[in-house]
Formats: structure tokens, sequence, C-alpha cells
């Protein structure tokens, strides 16, 4: 396990220890990346509203893996499968505004969210020939809008 690795997990065991969480750390990590992982039950205070609790958390953790002149990669911290819920919703959320994009022929604005929640919605609408997706705003108002293509 690289010292980056190793800092996630410290920092990690020390979030949920001083947030009063009971909750396992598991780091796994290849060249692409580091993925911490809090296991347990009721984490719904590490993940916060919307996820912005875990997503600032990811961020430290990023910091905090790479200080040095070391080699940077993507350091990612999910919570009990949150990533993956969330990922499924947005797909949901992508689909439902596509449809009514081209049902009422006109951009619909999503609310705002991060640029990762961004780039789930982008990458699941972009196989689609019927709408396109752009950001608009700045953060952290920046907002996806799907819009039907125009012939």
């Amino acid at each position: 396990m690289s010292e980056g690795a190793v800092r996630v997990r410290e920092m990690l065991e020390r979030i949920a220890t001083e947030a009063g969480v009971e909750a396992a750390v598991e780091i796994q990590e290849d060249d692409e990346g580091i993925t911490g992982t809090f296991v347990g039950d009721d984490l719904g205070l590490l993940i916060g509203h919307h996820g912005q609790t875990i997503e600032a958390i990811q961020h430290l953790a990023y910091r905090f893996a790479f200080r040095g002149p070391e080699s940077r990669k993507r350091v990612v911290v999910d919570a009990s499968g949150y990533r993956e819920r969330r990922a499924v919703a947005l797909r949901a959320t992508a689909d439902q505004a596509a449809e009514a994009a081209i049902h009422d022929q006109r951009p619909v604005a999503l609310e705002a969210m991060n640029a990762l929640d961004r780039k789930i919605i982008h990458e699941h609408l972009k196989a689609r020939h019927d709408v396109e997706t752009y950001s608009e705003g700045d953060e952290p108002s920046r907002r996806l809008v799907v819009a039907p293509v125009v012939h």
C-alpha cells in the first residue's frame, strides 16, 4: 500500500472516530486511484445531505493523500455503496430529463450538482442522439442542462 493510501486510511478512521460513527475503513488501490470505503450501519452522518459531507471528505482525502512531489491519482471515498446508489438515481433523473426535453421540445435544467454527478449524467446520455447535455453557471451553482437536438 502506498504512503498516500496509508494516509487516506488514517484520515478516514480518524473522521469516523471523531464523528462518533462506528465504521470500518476499507482501502483499495490500483494504478487508477485509491478508494476508501466506510463500512457499517447508519453512515448517514458521513454521507450528509445530497452527499455533501462525503464529497468534502473525499476532497480532503485527496489533499491529504498527496502532500509531496509524489505522483497524484484519483481518490474516491464511499460509504456503504452510496456512490452506486447515487449513480443509479442520477441516471434515472437523466432519463426523465431527456424524455421531458424531447416531449416539450425545450431544454431542461437540472438542480445544481457537483462535477462528478454532472459527469455521470453526461456519460449516461452521450449515447443518445436526440438530446445533448451541457453545463451552465458557476460553481457551486453549476447546473447540467439536457436539451433536444435540433435537426
